[in-house]
Formats: C-alpha cells, sequence, structure tokens
C-alpha cells in the first residue's frame, strides 16, 4: 500500500528550478490523494506564468515512477498562488511591476500593455495602471477613447474608482478622465497627487500583478511612486541603439538611490531587429545589436527578452486590440516568454525577502 509520506520523499528529490530547494520543503506539494492505483496530488506553483511548469510536472512524474512506482498512474494539478509583498496601503495588490525607460520613444507604453495581457492570460488577476500622465496611451490601445470609469461606495463611505475591465484585464488611465485633444500641463506637486489618486482612490479588488506604464524619464512621478508604494521590481525598457541604452542606464540607476531601492526585475529589448512580414525568418538589426543584453550584463540584471520591430505591433495598438491577444501572431510567443520570466524574477525575489 502506497503512503502519503512515500509520495512526500519522492517529491522531495525535485527541485524548484529557480528558488533551489524541493517541492516538499517550500510546501508546494498539496491535496495528496491514494486511490487504487491512482495517485492525486496539487503542485502549487508561485505563479501562474511559470515558464518552468511542464518541466516541474515531469520531474515529479519520474521521481513518483523511480521512488514509489512506475506502474501507478499519477494525476498532478498544476496550480498557483501568487505571493505577495508586504503592502498595507494596497493590500488586495500582491505584485507592483513598474514598467519604465530612461527616454521616450522606445515602446514602453506597447510593451507593458502587451506584459500585462500575457499575464493575465496565464490565468494571472492582472491590472493595468497608465501612469504616464503626460502622455497616456491605455484608451487608444484598448480601443477606449471617450470611456469613462464608474465610481462605487465603499462600506465605510468611502468614494472609489472602479476600473474600467477589457480583455481580462482591470485598466485605468488618466486618460479616461481627460480632454484626448487638450494639453495638460501638470506641476510637479499636480502630477504626483493626480498619481496617488490613481493608486488610493481605485478598487483594483483582488490582483496577483498591477502593471504600471511609468512617463519616460527620471521625475517626480517616479520617486513618489517608489517611496510611497511597496514595489514588488521595475522592467527597464530600451531599443538597442546607444542614445536609448544611455538613457536607460539613468533610468536603472534612479531606482537603485539610497532612498528608493526598487529592484531591477531585468531588461526587455524592444525592436530588436526588424522582420518583415513577407520575410518571417529573416532578421535585420537596423538598430543595432545586443544592446539590452550588454545593458543587463553590465549592470548584473536578467535580460528578460526581446521583440521585434515588426508592423502588426504598432496597428494592434493603434486598432485597440494589443498584439499579445493574437495567438497566430509570433511576437505574442515573444510577449508570453517575457510574462513568464518577469513572474519568474518575482517569484525569487519572493522568496528571498
Amino acid at each position: 500500500m502506497i503512503t502519503k509520506q512515500q509520495i512526500l520523499d519522492a517529491l522531495s528529490n525535485v527541485e524548484e528550478p529557480d528558488l533551489k530547494k524541493d517541492l516538499v520543503t517550500l510546501n508546494m506539494i498539496e491535496n495528496i490523494e491514494i486511490l487504487p492505483n491512482k495517485i492525486k496530488f496539487d503542485v502549487v506553483l508561485t505563479t501562474p506564468a511559470c515558464p518552468l511548469k511542464g518541466h516541474i510536472e515531469h520531474a515529479c512524474r519520474n521521481a513518483i515512477a523511480f521512488f514509489v512506482s512506475k506502474d501507478v498512474d499519477v494525476e498532478i494539478n498544476m496550480t498557483a498562488r501568487v505571493r505577495p509583498v508586504e503592502n498595507a496601503q494596497l493590500k488586495n495588490i500582491k505584485n507592483i511591476v513598474l514598467v519604465s525607460s530612461g527616454k521616450g520613444g522606445v515602446g514602453k507604453s506597447t510593451v507593458a500593455a502587451n506584459l500585462a495581457l500575457a499575464l493575465s492570460q496565464t490565468g494571472a488577476k492582472t491590472g493595468l495602471l497608465d501612469a504616464d500622465i503626460y502622455g497616456p496611451s491605455v484608451p487608444i490601445m484598448f480601443g477606449l477613447d471617450g470611456a469613462r470609469p464608474e465610481s462605487t461606495q465603499t462600506a465605510d463611505g468611502q468614494t472609489k474608482i472602479v476600473p474600467i475591465e477589457k480583455f481580462g484585464l482591470k485598466l485605468l488611465s488618466i486618460g479616461f478622465f481627460t480632454d484626448p485633444n487638450q494639453p495638460i500641463p501638470w506641476r510637479g506637486p499636480m502630477a504626483t497627487s493626480a498619481i496617488k489618486q490613481l493608486f488610493n482612490d481605485t478598487d483594483w479588488g483582488e490582483l496577483d500583478y498591477l502593471v504600471v506604464d511609468m512617463p519616460p524619464g527620471t521625475g517626480d512621478i517616479h520617486i513618489t511612486v517608489a517611496q510611497q508604494y511597496p514595489i514588488s521590481g521595475a522592467v527597464i525598457v530600451t531599443t538597442p541603439q546607444q542614445v536609448a541604452l544611455a538613457d536607460a542606464i539613468k533610468g536603472m540607476a534612479m531606482y537603485q538611490m539610497e532612498g528608493v531601492q526598487v529592484p531591477i526585475l531585468g531588461v526587455i529589448e524592444n525592436m530588436a531587429y526588424f522582420t518583415p512580414a513577407e520575410l518571417p525568418d529573416n532578421k535585420y538589426y537596423i538598430f543595432g545589436k545586443d544592446g539590452g543584453k550588454r545593458l543587463a550584463e553590465q549592470n548584473n540584471v536578467p535580460f528578460i527578452g526581446e521583440i521585434p520591430l515588426v508592423k502588426a505591433v504598432a496597428d494592434a495598438g493603434d486598432n485597440g486590440f494589443p498584439v499579445a491577444l493574437d495567438a497566430d501572431d509570433p511576437v505574442t510567443k515573444s510577449f508570453a516568454s517575457i510574462a513568464g520570466r518577469v513572474a519568474q524574477e518575482l517569484s525569487i525575489l519572493a522568496a528571498t525577502v
């Protein structure tokens, strides 16, 4: 008769590749059931976006076959429970991820939108906050021009903004409250006050990830967000050419300043190469090659991935249907891989705290 202890002993030989400890020690094995000729159990990953899910499941099956019995049927339910960062202000949000760039024009907002969608498509509860108040992009990229969020009253009498939901994401942008044809001449205090309202006065509900599209550069809003809220980590978006890399270095250094101290999850290289639609296997490095990779290596942070320069990405954003929603587009795989790496880095950070 197979026992629960035999199963746990077997699975204690399976190591979580990122956390470098076995699944039993990490309390990732739950709900063990022993039936005639069958074993059932859950493997609780640290994120539904885990890129090593298949590897871990395969290792569990091999461990049962080798240490328990190769004749027993094994049913594994691969599930996930995202680990939260301690958060007194926004208790229902487990992780806040900043998407940042040293300069404008590198496709930061496109990356933020598609990263949020890719995380959501893994089953994670995800929100996207457009904090780029000087040039909000979310209303256009999600086909929400003219949309206005509703409000709700909490049990203690507070009025809260209700994010707009589309494509499985909870969305909020300063662009929902302003005239798109009028400039917004924000002074520093006004800008930071507006950002605090978007964070604090919104009923986000339960979220595994809140992706925040930050303004380009390094300024008041960056410092305010980093100091006021428990940020899980920041992603730096750059393009390969030297002028973008120089500004990305400054952006990275700002998050590492004393008094800010936001972990850098890694670097994403956008517009890494050009691929014509009619020649999908060709790569033309029109802005240079591997600039983002070198930036990551020189600063000892992960290189999360690269995104090609293809017209479909821009067209999808302009049409209000971000490219990550198109399962047949090769770029969608790039964003899925990047989402997995971001979730992976967050899990590693959470385990070391």
